[in-house]
């Protein structure tokens, strides 16, 4: 409920409502739904919840673990530049 009051907050142009949807997802991310928590973000400008995304994916093994499931072909086509950006910060 929380990805569609996101889109319907960031239509409106509803900002406290928008972040207020942003933490709840920040809190639920897990293995099947950071792929579609980087789109969402991506799509709707969400800097907080493309931060947590990044940061679950950071943990040991977690990146590994969604590069073996469909999540990350949906993160392939459908946020290429947040998978970049990702690429870039794990880099020494």
């Amino acid at each position: 409920m929380a990805e569609r009051l996101l889109v319907a907050a960031d239509r409106h142009k509803l900002e406290k409502l928008k972040l207020i949807c942003e933490e709840a997802l920040c809190r639920n991310i897990d293995l099947s739904s950071v792929a579609a928590v980087l789109a969402l973000a991506e799509r709707h400008g969400c800097s907080l919840l493309k931060d947590a995304g990044f940061r679950f994916l950071s943990a040991p093994g977690n990146l590994k673990a969604v590069m073996e499931t469909d999540g990350f072909e949906q993160l392939k086509t459908g946020c290429p530049s947040s998978l970049m950006e990702l690429i870039v910060k794990k880099m020494p």
